[in-house]
């Protein structure tokens, strides 16, 4: 079960139980709504309406798939978790049936795995009519404790019954989740994989009966440990393909702190015995390199520092207030935590010529990377018309009063922090808006006059709680005009207050107001304002990074950052296009929130990068858009096939789609492949894709140079298998869903030997601020071609891309374009480049 991390995600608690609440199948006239919905996939499986997470007990029984998934039958918000359902015959047409496990008043129904009691071990079916079996967590509502429990069902997954007995493992644990149960030939007993998932731990126990369990073993931490490990799977592969040659693989979720940020799934090839599972031996050691700076001298050097951040001299160990520091080489390093996180400033080398392809180095601390177009430093206040600047004890303003409702507003400005608050900051004078009166509970509006738009921009001061206005429970700043919201903000999770800025030049001579609404009563359920301007500047907002980064003409050009964590770990700078010219390492800490340090240690000039812990991980997914996968139990043919959660923590409450909110990513079927003396894990779309296929049309040979090729393909549902070799360019690809000043990117970077999908102008953005961005997957090319097999669908895109050795990677991202976005164009920059052949393939809705 994946548990809400970030913003509103608390645990919600029911008002009624929801054994009466079904979903029933959806008619023929539902269907052929849902298939005009926009957003709404038209192969990949969403439910009807509301909620969807995990996908759970994913079982093959007398011919139909089983799909069972973490489902809300009450709302579009995750909550009142129960388990829905849905079953086909082919992996692409599905029905959705009603709740299966539905919650009660002492439990929500976590994510778990289904397995056919075939001899009746359970006693809970008979001999003649064996049992499905589901195991389950059992969240406790009165205690927050994650339990394993079972139900039952005898008519083939329809209708399911608790055990009486419930729970059947209990560790007296909030963090023990997900349970994998499968059957294990060679010992003739039930195993299961289980979750320890604040100890980065899977855990193994072993049953003869589905009900009393033992513990056999743990594995872990390894790998990627940033986040939470939820979700565990483990299964056997044929090693490219014999029977004789198999090894396991153990496949577990990590939320937050993913390759591509946020959610995603890692992987571990090894052996399994039934008892305890290992993994093959990976290599950490960074590769040989020439000293920049390790700092081991005791002092900076002929390195500058401003600010106070990073003290007078490199750190020998944890500062005051500071946890305990590791991964450092050798004795000393520098921290910028001197005055703890409210503290600022920047340690900077002197110019040096780049001899190496690399820059390696160690880095920790906070996660607050560099942002386009923020400044560091403090940014002058804009000037203009000053609609509020809330210095008085009232919310009067030069323009007018401005009213309230509710309680979260009181009667005035706050002067700065409220009680119980972190430290709030970035405000001007003493008075600013803030919405934490009575704390995150409380909720009201804070409306402005009615004002004149006869400025280029509205500037703000703004902080507190991200919750788009788009959300159910919002804590935005919006501006109305003619009644319409048109324009919104949302504060970062950050006490922090900094710039924001509207443009408005196409609403000069409106009459509009300012509302600032908190609708919020969760974690970070209020909202932070000050200094708003009607200007002809547009605010540029201040750098809130911590950080390393590369600088060249003093212009910042790479950058690396920690990862919330007191290690440091390794990263790297690409310095090959800059061989022979001077450049800068600049260590920036402009962030006075949590985790507003940076640690750094150990600079290397080398020929070959470096690799961090996140990087040496085996991701299943380098994209955004995939977790909490599982795999089908029994499949026929032996066939290994996973589905997964196709979005992502960070933002997946606010995905800007109704009545429903969530979608799986298409089947893929799963096998291991030895590249380069090593095993990796090989995945494609199922073969039943083929049977959506409608019209197809071959692209023949096409070269791009330095512009954008229309490739005479349509469709916002399309299959695509196409080659492409790079040229001179130094980026190339294909953009798909083109249209209306609208593009999702699927490139590769030569400079750094890298996939990627870019989903900045993909359409709709802005409902998060984690949401646009690339997502990068490594795939060295040596010169040879780029194989891509796309999946494009209303509402997202699937990247299979292979080299010509074998080596594959695999990106999921969700896109929302508009509807008249449907292009298909080849791109060459800085270069050329040649689609040597593509097959497009319009694709059928599955509805």
């Amino acid at each position: 079960m994946s548990r809400p991390t970030r913003r509103n995600r608390r645990l919600l608690a029911a008002t009624a139980v929801l054994s009466g609440l079904a979903l029933i199948t959806s008619s023929p006239a539902t269907a052929g709504t849902l298939q005009d919905e926009q957003y709404r996939p038209q192969f990949h499986f969403t439910p009807a309406q509301n909620w969807m997470n995990d996908p759970n007990g994913l079982i093959w029984y007398r011919g139909q798939y089983h799909l069972f998934f973490q489902y809300n039958p009450s709302g579009n918000t995750w909550g009142n978790m129960s388990w829905g359902h849905a079953v086909s015959t082919d992996l692409v047409h599905w029905t959705q049936l009603p709740v299966a496990i539905p919650q009660d008043d002492n439990e929500m129904v976590f994510s778990g795995s289904v397995v056919l009691d075939k001899d009746n071990s359970s006693g809970l079916g008979t001999t003649a009519d064996p049992p499905l079996v589901a195991v389950y967590t059992s969240f406790v509502k009165a205690t927050g404790v994650q339990r394993q429990s079972l139900a039952y069902s005898t008519d083939g997954g329809l209708t399911w019954t608790k055990y009486a007995n419930n729970p059947v493992l209990d560790i007296n644990s909030q963090n023990f989740r997900d349970p994998k149960v499968f059957w294990y030939a060679p010992t003739h007993s039930w195993l299961m994989a289980a979750a320890l998932s604040d100890q980065h731990k899977v855990s193994f126990y072993s049953s003869t009966d589905l009900k009393s369990w033992t513990h056999l073993s743990d594995f872990g931490p390894a790998g990627a440990t940033g986040g939470v490990w939820e979700c565990p799977d483990v299964f056997p592969l044929a090693v490219d393909g014999d029977p004789n040659k198999t090894k396991w693989v153990l496949a577990v979720g990590l939320n937050p702190g993913s390759i591509a940020g946020g959610s995603g799934v890692q992987y571990f090839v090894g052996d399994f015995d039934g008892s305890r599972f290992t993994a093959d031996d990976g290599s950490a050691t960074p590769p040989p390199g020439t000293a920049l700076q390790d700092f081991e001298s005791g002092t900076f050097g002929n390195w500058t520092t401003t600010g106070t951040a990073f003290g007078s001299a490199p750190a020998t160990g944890a500062l005051a207030g500071q946890s305990t520091v590791t991964g450092a080489v050798g004795r000393y390093f520098a921290d910028s935590f001197n005055g703890g996180d409210a503290s600022t400033g920047t340690l900077t080398s002197p110019a040096f010529t780049v001899t190496g392809n690399y820059i390696n180095f160690k880095v920790g601390g906070g996660n607050h990377p560099h942002l386009p177009g923020t400044v560091l430093g403090d940014e002058p206040v804009p000037t203009g018309e000053v609609l509020a600047d809330f210095e008085g004890s009232t919310y009067s303003s030069p323009v007018g009063d401005w009213t309230t409702t509710g309680t979260a507003f009181g009667t005035g400005p706050a002067q700065g922090t409220l009680p119980g608050q972190q430290q709030v900051s970035g405000y001007l004078g003493h008075g600013l808006v803030n919405s934490y009166l009575s704390g995150d509970s409380s909720t009201g509006t804070l409306t402005s006059p009615t004002f004149t738009i006869d400025k280029k921009y509205l500037d703000f001061l703004i902080g507190g709680g991200d919750h788009p206005a788009s959300s159910d429970a919002p804590t935005a700043v919006e501006l109305v005009v003619d009644g319409k919201v048109v324009r919104s903000a949302t504060g970062t999770d950050n006490e922090a207050l900094n710039w924001a800025s509207w443009d408005l030049s196409a609403l000069q001579g409106k009459q509009a107001q300012i509302k600032v609404v908190d609708d919020d009563t969760g974690g970070w359920g209020h909202l932070n304002l000050d200094q708003v301007v009607l200007s002809d500047t547009q605010a540029q907002p201040r750098s809130t990074e911590t950080g390393v980064n590369l600088l060249v003409d003093g212009k910042m050009v790479q950058s690396a950052t920690g990862s919330d964590s007191e290690n440091l770990d390794w990263a790297s700078f690409n310095t090959s296009a800059y061989q022979g010219k001077p450049v800068q390492i600049q260590l920036v800490d402009n962030n006075t929130g949590g985790w507003g340090h940076v640690l750094a240690d150990q600079f290397e000039a080398a020929d070959q990068p470096a690799l961090s812990t996140v990087q040496r991980a085996h991701w299943i997914d380098y994209g955004e858009d995939f977790y909490a996968s599982q795999t089908y139990n029994d499949a026929p043919g032996g066939r290994r096939i996973m589905i997964g959660w196709m979005s992502n923590w960070n933002y997946g409450g606010s995905i800007p789609t109704s009545p429903w909110r969530s979608a799986d990513t298409f089947p893929r079927q799963l096998a291991l492949r030895t590249v380069d003396g090593k095993v990796q894990l090989l995945q494609q779309p199922v073969d039943e894709l083929a049977t959506l296929r409608a019209a197809g049309t071959h692209v023949s040979t096409t070269t791009a140079t330095n512009t954008t090729t229309a490739l005479g393909v349509q469709g916002s549902t399309l299959e695509l298998q196409a080659a492409l070799t790079a040229g001179t360019a130094t980026d190339f690809g294909l953009d798909v869903r083109t249209g209306s000043g609208q593009r999702t990117r699927i490139g590769y970077d030569t400079t750094t030997g890298e996939v990627y999908i870019d989903r900045t102008g993909s359409g709709a953005v802005d409902f998060d601020p984690s949401f646009p961005g690339v997502q990068r997957a490594p795939l060295a090319l040596d010169g040879g071609t780029l194989r891509l097999h796309v999946l494009v669908d209303s509402s997202s895109v699937e990247v299979y891309a292979e080299n010509a050795h074998g080596d594959q990677v695999v990106l999921t991202d969700q896109v929302f374009p508009d509807p008249s976005s449907t292009g298909v164009d080849l791109f060459a920059d800085n270069g050329t480049a040649t689609l040597s052949s593509m097959q497009a393939w319009q694709l059928n809705s599955s509805r």
